[in-house]
């Protein structure tokens, strides 16, 4: 999944659709419900499946009659995009690198680092979303589910010291990227929201002309490991990116030995740089967790922690010694949906839990820790203090994933869920703190910042990930042009200062001015202070429809920024950012 603080709808329902049906939704999936579980549903197609053991010849002539049924059947549609979510649009690939130099408000410090910021986000084929209706029901896209495109800012010095810089974007070519811009029109069909028999329709369907459900998305985050930049959403590997030219160069499943979903926020272990990961599946093992070697060549540990559901977890933590699981109750379930439910479903009424683990444990080494029920996407840190494990968050009371059920008004949903004078404001996201004694099994826990301000997209200096912190940064939510939209946006910074009672600092953005992709820049050099570099964010100005990149002093972070880069194309919201020094 892609970062889950956008608006974003995932349900299923057997309702009818609005136009004459001649095929009963209800009674079709709950026939396919009593006969056979999902699992056992998609076996059968693998097995008996025309493609299989019989000539090419015959396989691509199946393909085109699968082809031609989708394309009588289903008739696909753009989604329509508010003026007011006109950022949210797509845009195309520029080609190749613009110099920018002369576009700098400002001063770049001579001290920033050589380097690339980039961030990943959503940015769909053939000019937006799409849904397609047919005599089996409606499905759609939701916005999670743009291809990822990255945008990059690059930092260099010629030789006389002086700064060079220029911008890039480009898409991420994965497989499924490459087969739709071949066929030069949408093929998949949207297969995680709509009609249940629509839905469960879509899967097989793409099952049987593409040898996969869905498509591989690679729009959510961007990391680094052992020299190399990966891009990634956690419905697939990653794919290996020249960060020079942004070309995409290859899938990284660790020589063949991780083949399944791949967590968004993989974390480097403090001292050895291994990098910890996970991956879940609405199939089971629901959840299982890796390390791989420093040098990225080899998988050291791979486990099923045995979950008996596959919980929505989009991070994980790591501290000196410890892997941090948050199982909470955000679930994908494949027979909910066969029986008609939604595919993913937040239910305040099940448990939450945080597992602490071993580095190289295993299901039986990971103590759990009960906590209450609520919705977190975003670990800001965890660190040891004693026979504690603190975890630092960002936690709402609510999850903006399903949204409201299949054919209800998203947009006045969402627009309720971010009106901070709304009764129940269920999008509103704090830091938060969990201390977990490893000696009692006891847990405290508590909110660390008020309810002035909802904040999200968490960053810190990563020489502390796992080490105790002072200092966090978040992106903060604008409610009233969030409420507006139905989408979110972020309209400035927060600086958190972790003490007795937590202080805020707050960077706010002019009017109508909103960021994504905010990264920390750390200032080089062993006597750096935790809080002595930058933060770096992409931000668009709605009213001139300019887009820029901000630079931020974290240590005087309420200042004007220190430097304004105008870019020569718009940049639309997107999701996660890094900088990487080069």
């Amino acid at each position: 999944m892609s970062s889950l603080s956008y608006a974003i709808q995932v349900s299923c329902t057997t309702g009818k659709p609005s136009f004459s049906p001649k095929i009963d939704n209800s009674s079709g999936a709950a026939s396919l419900s009593s006969s056979i579980s999902f699992k056992t549903f998609l076996k059968e197609v693998q097995k008996n499946s025309i493609f299989h053991h019989v000539p090419n010849k015959i396989k691509e002539a199946s393909v085109k009659l699968l082809d031609a049924f989708v394309d009588s059947a289903f008739e696909f549609s753009d989604q329509p995009l508010l003026p007011s979510q006109s950022n949210f649009a797509p845009v195309e690939e520029i080609g190749k690198a613009v110099q920018v130099t002369g576009s700098v408000n400002g001063r770049i410090p001579d001290n920033f680092p050589a380097g690339v910021y980039i961030r990943n986000g959503p940015n769909p084929l053939f000019g937006g979303f799409k849904s397609t209706k047919s005599i089996f029901g409606k499905s759609s896209h939701s916005w999670i589910e743009g291809e990822g495109m990255l945008h990059a800012l690059y930092f260099f010095k010629d030789s006389k010291g002086k700064w060079k810089i220029s911008y890039n974007n480009r898409h991420v070519e994965t497989d499924t990227y490459k087969l739709e811009r071949e066929r030069a029109k949408p093929s998949f069909l949207p297969a995680i929201e709509g009609d249940s028999l629509a839905v469960l329709l879509a899967y097989l369907l793409n099952s049987l002309r593409f040898g996969e459900v869905n498509k591989f998305l690679s729009n959510t985050n961007v990391f680094e490991h052992s020299g190399k930049l990966y891009s990634i959403a956690e419905n697939h590997i990653p794919q290996e990116i020249d960060i020079l030219t942004l070309e995409t160069r290859r899938n990284w499943d660790i020589e063949g030995s991780w083949i399944r979903p791949f967590t968004s926020h993989p974390k480097k272990a403090p001292d050895t740089g291994e990098l910890v990961i996970m991956g879940i599946h609405p199939q089971k093992p629901y959840f299982e967790l890796g390390v791989i070697s420093a040098d990225g060549k080899k998988l050291l540990h791979k486990v099923d922690l045995k979950l008996s559901r596959c919980c929505l977890c989009h991070e994980i933590g790591v501290t000196k010694r410890y892997n941090v699981i948050m199982d909470f109750p955000l679930t994908l379930d494949i027979n909910r949906l066969v029986n008609g439910g939604p595919l993913i479903k937040y239910n305040k009424e099940e448990y939450a839990r945080i597992g602490i683990m071993p580095r190289y444990g295993d299901a039986d080494s990971v103590k759990w820790f009960y906590v209450e029920p609520s919705c977190t996407f975003h670990i800001i840190n965890c660190y040891e203090l004693g026979d504690e494990v603190v975890v630092l968050a960002c936690r709402a009371r609510s999850s903006i994933i399903p949204g409201p059920d299949f054919g209800s008004n998203k947009f006045e949903w969402f627009s309720k869920g971010f009106d901070e004078k709304s009764e129940n404001v269920s999008f509103f996201s704090r830091a938060y703190e969990w201390r977990l004694n490893m000696h009692t099994g006891k847990v405290a826990e508590k909110n660390l910042t008020g309810a002035d301000y909802s904040m999200d997209f968490p960053m810190i200096n990563e020489n502390y990930i796992g080490g105790r912190n002072k200092f966090a940064y978040t992106q903060v939510i604008d409610s009233s042009a969030s409420s507006k939209s139905g989408m979110a946006k972020y309209g400035g910074l927060a600086k958190l200062y972790f003490k007795e009672t937590t202080e805020v600092e707050y960077h706010e953005f002019p009017e109508n001015t909103y960021c994504s992709g905010a990264a920390y820049v750390a200032k080089s050099g062993e006597d750096a202070d935790e809080d002595g570099g930058w933060i770096i964010t992409y931000v668009h100005n709605e009213d001139t429809n300019t887009s820029q990149v901000y630079i931020v002093d974290a240590k005087n972070f309420t200042s004007e920024p220190v430097a304004i880069v105008t870019l020569p194309s718009r940049v639309p919201y997107g999701f996660h950012g890094a900088f990487v020094p080069l």
